[in-house]
């Protein structure tokens, strides 16, 4: 399929899917005319690619796992190595930071909400603490 069928069904911009090949992230063919060609699972691989930037993931990480990666599942391949598992584990534990730190502000955020307003705190579900 041509980039710009490959962008259309993953939601995906040309531009980005570009940078994704530059990356080494994916890898077209190219027709005689020079376009690249994309082999059907290329729709899998960029929504997986999509999933592990949402993760934090950088590209340079990406393109180390990928080759450890099933397209079809995202489940680990036979050739994932014991280094690349505690790397992804550090990289949950940033994320579990962050989420921490996130609810962390939300909760500074609630109390500032119910100061200004007069309301009553809420609690952490969002819900009256009364």
């Amino acid at each position: 399929m041509r980039i710009g069928e490959l962008a259309r069904r993953t939601g995906v911009s040309e531009r980005s899917l570009r940078y994704y090949e530059k990356q080494g992230l994916l890898a077209p063919e190219r027709t005689l005319g020079g376009h690249r060609d994309f082999p059907d699972g290329a729709v899998d691989r960029v929504i997986l690619i999509q999933e592990l930037f949402a993760a934090g993931l950088h590209s340079r990480k990406i393109h180390e796992i990928l080759p450890c990666m099933r397209d079809t599942d995202g489940g680990p391949n036979e050739i994932a190595t014991p280094l690349l598992v505690e790397e992804l584990s550090a990289e949950r534990e940033r994320i579990d930071r962050m989420i921490a730190d996130l609810a962390r502000s939300r909760e500074v955020l609630d109390e500032v909400i119910q100061t200004a307003s007069g309301r009553p705190a809420l609690g952490p579900a969002g819900r009256d603490a009364r």
